[in-house]
């Protein structure tokens, strides 16, 4: 049987939908029963529940008929594949190539086949040289570098302006990047003690900050606040704000009118679009929502964020809002947590994230809270379906991931990868009493979560070192990416103590690269693979001078000493001009299919010979 999904059930009784996976090696899987196995049976919370579950899919004989007999076709050629790879490795060629010839069945793509021939029945090593860099340069080894880890480098960056200032300490502003003009703009935000109006923008390239202004609403702009949203119009090149934060202290005569403004890059102009949303169509006054614009359709999407009005009690929650720039109309898409048979509800919430995909038009959301309840759900909503689709329902299930809200979240379009780091974590999970910070990127494609780095337990006197290599454990922070370079920026925000006394808020900034290898690190490394081949063989040739050069000026030109074992492995091969081998031939060919083989680990799967073993497939009764 075929694990279809590995996920968990929310403890109330709302029904849930999952999506279950029904692909594998590009063939539909024909499903006809559905095993349900308790990952937990036991809790203290637990009881008796009865469940009703129903499967939901294409039920037409014709069609499912069809996919079960594509199902089967594969499997049989899985069977065949497995037989050729066996006959191969063992150099049984005559049953091999009798098998392959009454089958017309390939073993692996063409070109993976013609380095087979260089490096096992040739043993032409500069060949199999020149095919790999032919691979890297056709991309073959994009996928491989995909799955490669990520290494993280933090790194601070010490700016200030032509007067020799930067922007203050605070928590709750905003950030937003123009990545073409490498700028990113900073406004308000809280300092401890007042809202701020404040306007920078930040140079990538000559690393200053400029202040465009000292308070915008001298200029016509916003006044100032804090837990409001930005977005910029890359096309256009304007900046829109929208919302703000009333403190429950400062309501009584508060103005809780919903203004809205963009602001013109290009020609420094702020622009009141609308004094009060609410009364054409938009959202009231609202904090902590998100704000996403497609620049080329000239639409910006509003969802959750709580109401600001003068009664503090109950809380009141935001919906799924559009505004079209081009006709200044806002469109409420979907009402507060409105629920349907038909469709997944789209609950409002504040804390979370919300990010665009342009070519697909689809919003992201994930985790937030919930009337004091964390949510860890990622869902999307199709803009031109009207529909939401939940991807995951619980991701704190996933090993070490914490339930958090106030994370911030990133996303490159193109990678299909969103980039988190956490912010506030849920007290009443008994794992995430550790005050730190983490960082985790999702693989849309893979469906995959990833830990790339978390904070450490430091105390203060060491966050506040000169020597400190990351940033301190923080909320209420803002990030942003570059997507061309692939950098991420963090300013300032909150950190996190245990003592809430001591919770200082911060005005450092801090850039985050993200590094896997390169295809020329990779190659590199298969050279020093494919050149160790040749110098063994010619160790068997007994030849030891011109062997002993050979390791000295080919081989010793590819090894990375920087890398221990790796050097380490290189100085053992000198072992080899004193060994003495009775079977060449058996040994070379045993030898050449293993560096064969260790090399397919570079190449995409679907070019490959099949992962498994016909001997491990036979079951010993």
């Amino acid at each position: 049987m075929i694990e279809l999904l590995h996920s968990g059930l929310r403890n109330n009784s709302r029904s849930e939908t999952f999506r279950l996976k029904h692909r594998t090696n590009q063939v539909l899987l024909p499903c006809q029963y559905i095993k349900i196995v308790p990952l937990a049976a036991y809790g203290p919370d637990f009881n008796f529940s009865i469940w009703y579950i129903e499967l939901k899919g294409i039920q037409s004989p014709e069609i499912v008929q069809q996919v079960y007999l594509d199902y089967i076709k594969f499997r049989e050629n899985e069977a065949i594949r497995l037989c050729l790879k066996h006959f191969r490795q063992r150099n049984y060629l005559d049953a091999f190539n009798a098998l392959q010839s009454k089958t017309k069945t390939l073993l692996e793509d063409p070109f993976i086949t013609e380095l087979y021939e260089q490096i096992v029945s040739n043993g032409d090593f500069q060949m199999a040289e020149d095919t790999m860099i032919n691979a890297a340069e056709k991309g073959l080894f994009e996928e491989y570098i995909r799955n490669c880890p990520y290494n993280y480098i933090w790194k601070k960056i010490e700016a200030t302006d032509a007067c020799g200032d930067s922007p203050c300490t605070r928590g709750g502003h905003q950030m937003c990047i123009d990545v073409e003009a490498g700028q990113i703009y900073l406004l308000g935000g809280w300092d401890g003690n007042n809202n701020l109006a404040d306007f920078w923008s930040y140079d990538i390239n000559t690393k200053k900050w400029n202040r465009i202004s000292h308070n915008t609403r001298e200029q016509g702009g916003p006044g100032p606040r804090s837990n409001h949203k930005i977005c910029l119009d890359h096309i256009m090149k304007r900046i829109y704000v929208f919302g703000r934060f009333i403190g429950r202290g400062s309501r009584a005569n508060a103005n809780f009118n919903s203004d809205f403004y963009s602001y013109d890059i290009i020609n420094n102009k702020w622009i009141k679009l609308c004094d009060n949303t609410a009364l054409v169509g938009g959202p009231s006054l609202i904090y902590d929502h998100q704000m996403c614009i497609d620049s080329e359709a000239q639409m910006i999407y509003v969802f959750g964020g709580r109401t600001v009005h003068p009664d503090t009690e109950p809380f009141t929650y935001s919906g799924l809002y559009s505004y079209n720039i081009r006709s200044d109309e806002w469109k409420l898409i979907r009402p507060n947590d409105e629920s349907n048979s038909d469709y997944v509800p789209l609950k409002s919430r504040i804390g979370h994230s919300m990010l665009l995909d342009q070519n697909e038009k689809l919003l992201f959301i994930i985790g937030g809270d919930r009337d004091n309840t964390f949510l860890n759900d990622f869902l999307i909503y199709d803009i031109k379906a009207g529909l939401v689709h939940e991807l995951i329902a619980d991701y704190a299930t996933h090993e070490d991931h914490d339930s958090v809200f106030t994370q911030r979240t990133t996303f490159d379009i193109d990678t299909q990868e969103f980039y988190v780091l956490s912010g506030l974590k849920d007290k009443r999970d008994k794992r995430s009493q550790a005050i730190k910070n983490s960082f985790w990127v999702y693989d849309l494609r893979l469906d995959k979560w990833t830990k790339i780095y978390q904070s450490e337990a430091y105390g203060t006197q060491y966050w506040e070192s000169d020597e400190t290599i990351e940033p301190r454990p923080r909320y209420a922070h803002q990030m942003v990416y570059d997507n061309v370079h692939k950098v991420q920026y963090v300013f300032g925000g909150r950190a996190v103590e245990t003592d809430v006394l001591k919770q200082q808020r911060l005005d450092d900034f801090w850039e985050l690269h993200l590094v896997r290898p390169k295809s020329e690190d990779l190659l590199r490394r298969i050279q020093f693979q494919i050149r160790k081949q040749k110098f063994r063989e010619m160790c068997y040739e007994g030849d030891t001078v011109k062997a002993l050069k050979y390791l000295q000026v080919q081989l010793g030109q590819v090894v990375d000493h920087s890398i221990e074992a790796e050097s380490a492995e290189f100085r053992e091969l000198t072992s080899y001009l004193f060994h003495k081998v009775e079977d060449k031939a058996s040994s070379s060919f045993n030898l050449r299919t293993e560096l064969f083989e260790n090399l397919l680990e570079f190449f995409p799967n679907t070019m490959k010979q099949p992962k498994d073993s016909l001997i491990d497939l036979v079951k010993i009764e």
